[in-house]
């Protein structure tokens, strides 16, 4: 009997200890988090305080300093923690990226996943990728935190699967000059809330200005004219994105996706010194130019 008792006592020093070295290897392996970035809430909420308005045209966003500012941020709050990535989540027309959009993806520590964009410019597809990143990255104990910047009340089922992996799920929010920008049942279901102010983003948040072109200043430029600078635009286009962005890009002639066409009409009035808002014909000589030479090159 004293035997068994001895040789039962003895197990349970031995699980003991091997509790003990288990605990000690936990203690030592570092926690992990990860920021979780919609940027469509982003843009909305921030460009609305601090440039008053939502429409992404209107205003220049430090995209690089603002993801160091948040990457700071997170660092204070989980202290103990290490950063596995910042994930940032967009829409493009047809899954093509801008350039913006591709100089973010090239920042370190930074994954960008697209959305889909419909006529209506609203983000299709973002809020199921944001919930299979959290799910994953919780079921295989990548993160122990993860920091959500948005608002969307789909959101919802992307927390809960997280927590129901173990991981806590915390919300950043940003300030809201007016009603409030989330949605209350993504409050209810987070671990924890915080509210982003406008003295943080002021400094990444610009109005832009647009350009003063004097019509009695600068001769209307020709169609031919005109089309040589598309032709001009699409070939630094083409060498900054590469042929895989082109082959994307093709199947949609004659029509261009609405931030390509943008940043087109811009720079090519920026070339010109002349506004091309108006003007029906120079706008699709622009356009040819632009479309010609890509298609010589494919």
């Amino acid at each position: 009997m004293n035997d068994d008792l001895a040789a039962l006592s003895a197990r349970i020093d031995r699980t003991n200890e091997l509790l003990k070295r288990m605990l000690a290897e936990v203690a030592k392996t570092p926690s992990t988090h990860a920021i979780f970035v919609d940027a469509g809430y982003l843009y909305a909420a921030a460009g609305r305080l601090v440039a008053g308005t939502e429409d992404r045209r209107a205003f220049d966003l430090d995209a690089e300093g603002l993801i160091d500012a948040l990457i700071d941020r997170a660092r204070t709050i989980f202290a103990d923690s290490r950063l596995l990535r910042v994930y940032w989540y967009d829409g493009a027309r047809r899954r093509i990226h801008t350039a913006e959009q591709q100089s973010i993806a090239e920042l370190p520590d930074v994954k960008v996943r697209l959305g889909n964009l419909n006529a209506n410019n609203q983000q299709k597809g973002v809020d199921s990728l944001i919930r299979t990143d959290l799910e994953s990255l919780a079921r295989h104990r990548a993160i122990s935190d993860a920091a959500l910047l948005g608002g969307d009340e789909d959101l919802v089922s992307a927390v809960e699967a997280a927590q129901g992996y173990g991981a806590r799920v915390h919300l950043w929010g940003i300030e809201a000059p007016d009603a409030r920008n989330q949605a209350e049942a993504l409050l209810w279901e987070v671990d924890s809330q915080r509210t982003l102010d406008l003295e943080f983003f002021k400094p990444y948040v610009s109005r832009r200005t647009a350009p003063a072109y004097d019509p009695d200043q600068t001769a209307r430029p020709t169609r031919e004219n005109v089309r040589f600078v598309g032709a001009q635009i699409a070939a630094k286009w083409l060498a900054a994105r590469g042929r895989e962005s082109l082959a994307e890009l093709l199947p949609g002639h004659p029509y261009l996706p609405g931030s390509v066409d943008q940043d087109l009409l811009v720079e090519a009035e920026g070339i010109l010194q002349y506004s091309l808002r108006g003007q029906a014909d120079l706008r699709r000589a622009l356009r040819d130019g632009f479309w010609e030479h890509l298609q010589t090159r494919f």
